[in-house]
């Protein structure tokens, strides 16, 4: 709690507090599958004048808890996110964990000692949130979680090669402090951009055999610079890329409007890309408005389910929803890993009346306006 400062001027203020804290919790037992510590905490950042300049935007929970059914974490995962903010996605693992593979973890006195001490990492430059978080992990039932201050792109975060699950959504933009920037992630790609280097940061941080779900935005699969198209490059001929799931831009509403899409890919060190799965999202459960009401249409379920059958994926077409690219393909595009450049658009002709037609339609209109307009000036005389 270092740095904290908890200053309540006058008694009315406490009692307020406590009432209102009363109104939380009861939210809270009713509501048990959200994350109402984050949301609150979230809540307060948006409605702040420097909401965003860390990037500090809210990643939606329906998304990390896709992005965690997706990774299917086990209970012997070493699992990291050194952009963790208020740990949504160490939560929402731990959450996965206690629900499917309750007995793995909670009736096995040694994966209980690694869940409870060892299995959670999350790193922040910013104290309040490293203070949230922590908070929030130790009330979802993990008693000695590893949340600490550390700027992961510097010489402060010396972890290689030491987590088998990273799950993280890196800030797209900030400040960024060039010269402290560890040498080793700017050989793969020398740049200033936040997203690039966070990916190269993934890469050395998991073991070998390790697995990454991560957000990034629409920029990283198509730009054009030496630097993205290194890391790319990278992620295709050195590690194993998996999936390229590709957002709507308003997923991330009402923080900002920027089209994005999950990365997922195993650590491999030797390349092991053969065809990577492509795949549309176009609804997420909620109106794409900065309303983000709910709304029937929800493509989640189905990502879910068809990223556990790949294999059943191999004869989709390029106008389907989902379908695989050949790496060779990939390569060939300078690596682009943008879904339009391989997605097939059926064009459907449209056959119109023929002119003739149409005429005779709109002198027909033209008739009964005559009409209308001889009655409405006949009433307007009377």
């Amino acid at each position: 709690m270092g740095d904290a400062i908890f200053k309540i001027p006058t008694p009315l203020m406490l009692d307020k507090i406590v009432t209102s804290m009363d109104t939380l919790y009861a939210q809270m037992s009713q509501i048990k599958s959200s994350d109402i510590r984050g949301d609150v905490y979230e809540y307060l950042l948006s409605k702040l004048s420097t909401a965003g300049v860390n990037g500090q935007f809210r990643t939606p929970r329906h998304i990390i808890r896709m992005m965690v059914d997706l990774m299917e974490p086990a209970p012997d995962e070493v699992i990291c996110d050194p952009a963790c903010g208020t740990s949504g996605f160490l939560v929402a693992a731990s959450e996965y964990l206690k629900e499917n593979r309750k007995e793995e973890v909670f009736f096995n006195r040694q994966n209980q000692d690694h869940y409870m001490n060892h299995m959670f990492h999350g790193f922040d430059m910013d104290r309040t949130m490293l203070r949230i978080g922590a908070m929030n992990m130790m009330t979802h039932g993990v008693d000695n979680p590893f949340i600490e201050y550390r700027d992961s792109l510097s010489d402060q975060n010396p972890d290689r090669e030491k987590y088998s699950l990273c799950l993280a959504n890196p800030p797209f933009k900030g400040s960024l402090d060039y010269d402290s920037v560890s040498t080793d992630l700017l050989k793969i790609c020398k740049t200033k951009k936040t997203e690039l280097l966070f990916l190269a940061l993934f890469v050395r941080m998991l073991k070998v055999g390790g697995r990454c779900a991560c957000i990034v935005p629409d920029g990283v699969l198509f730009g054009s610079s030496t630097a993205h198209k290194a890391i790319r490059k990278e992620l295709i001929e050195n590690q194993r890329l998996q999936a390229v799931i590709s957002m709507p831009s308003g997923v991330f509403k009402p923080y900002a409007g920027v089209s994005t899409a999950i990365l997922i890919f195993t650590k491999t060190g030797h390349g092991g890309t053969d065809n990577v799965w492509f795949y549309d999202m176009k609804a997420d459960g909620f109106s794409l408005d900065d309303k983000r009401s709910e709304v029937k249409e929800n493509d989640i379920p189905d990502i879910i389910q068809r990223f556990r059958n790949l294999d059943g994926e191999a004869d989709r077409k390029r106008t389907d929803q989902s379908f695989f690219v050949p790496k060779q393909e990939i390569v060939g595009n300078n690596y682009d890993l943008s879904i339009n450049k391989y997605k097939k658009v059926e064009y459907v002709p449209v056959e119109y009346p023929p002119t003739e037609e149409i005429m005779a339609e709109l002198r027909e209109l033209e008739k009964k306006i005559q009409i209308e307009m001889d009655t409405l000036e006949k009433l307007l005389k009377l």
